[in-house]
């Protein structure tokens, strides 16, 4: 259940407050995975290796507490799960569209869900759709993603509130018997350290390693 943050009691505060001086309190960390395991798991049950890892990687963020954090106006909130908004191409198109909707249901019914939504979107954006629950994902996989920014508007008072995470890959690149693959992750230091980044990586390696 959503919940506002008692800031005089919260752990965090003084690196919360440290951060909060910052002009641009946003940082990015690329890393590589081994993905592998879900190749092989998609391929086998006929499914969008697309669709699975943003799945996957919204559990591993919901798993994070660091990640379910939010900044409001000079108040700090603690949300029910986020929600991937995810690029889609079009079908025969070079344009692309954001599809956004929850992770209830399996893996496979979630790819299912997002192939008939992403099918039938006939607008860019459901902008009703786009709250600070949601973890934005894209994918570049036309080439070996090593580094990614993003755009921001630097020009709203609350430019430095933007509390959602911001995830993307590139392509996976065959090394030796692993399937490597570059995933990036942008997040807020005002809620988010290093630490965090290291626990969302550990925890999609465990998931992807059950599948």
């Amino acid at each position: 259940m959503e919940k506002q943050i008692d800031l005089s009691t919260w752990k965090r505060k003084e690196i919360f407050d440290f951060f909060s001086h910052a002009s641009n309190p946003y940082y990015m960390v690329t890393f590589r995975i081994d993905v592998a395991p879900l190749y092989a798991y998609v391929k086998k049950h006929h499914l969008s290796f697309y669709y699975s890892l943003v799945y996957l990687c919204t559990q591993a963020i919901n798993d994070v507490e660091a990640f379910r954090y939010t900044i409001r106006g000079e108040q700090v909130f603690y949300l029910d799960p986020r929600i991937p908004s995810f690029t889609d191409l079009k079908k025969d198109s070079e344009y692309f569209h954001i599809v956004t909707m929850p992770t209830m249901g399996s893996l496979a019914e979630f790819n299912e869900e997002a192939r008939k939504r992403s099918a039938a979107q006939q607008f860019f954006l459901d902008t009703s759709q786009e709250t600070d629950r949601v973890i934005y994902f894209s994918c570049l996989p036309w080439l070996d993603l090593t580094a990614l920014t993003n755009e921001r508007d630097f020009s709203s008072p609350d430019s430095k509130n933007d509390s959602i995470p911001r995830i993307a890959w590139g392509k996976y690149v065959p090394n030796g018997d692993r399937l490597e693959l570059g995933i990036s992750i942008e997040v807020n230091h005002r809620l988010i350290d290093g630490l965090h980044i290291g626990q969302f990586a550990q925890r999609l390696e465990k998931l992807i390693g059950e599948l």
